[in-house]
């Protein structure tokens, strides 16, 4: 399993609805609005890097409220779950 964390600058005005379609999209499991620089932060789960690469390039950045994106890809997960 991979996990990316992907930062998200979003059109002013339309932070919520850019969450909502954000979090609709396969792979994407957790979007959260954050305060600083970056508008949205998005948790990606997906099998492949293929999958991350369609996910950013080909469905997150044709999303009308989506100005820039930052990927981070995880290389451990650490949790007390």
């Amino acid at each position: 399993m991979l996990t990316a964390i992907i930062l998200v600058s979003a059109t002013r005005g339309a932070v919520n609805e850019t969450a909502e379609a954000l979090v609709r999209l396969p792979g994407v499991t957790e979007v959260h609005s954050i305060a600083g620089e970056w508008d949205l932060v998005a948790i990606v789960k997906v099998e492949k890097n293929e999958q991350l690469a369609d996910l950013v390039t080909n469905r997150m950045l044709k999303l009308e409220g989506i100005q820039k994106t930052v990927t981070l890809v995880a290389f451990r997960t650490f949790t007390r779950q």
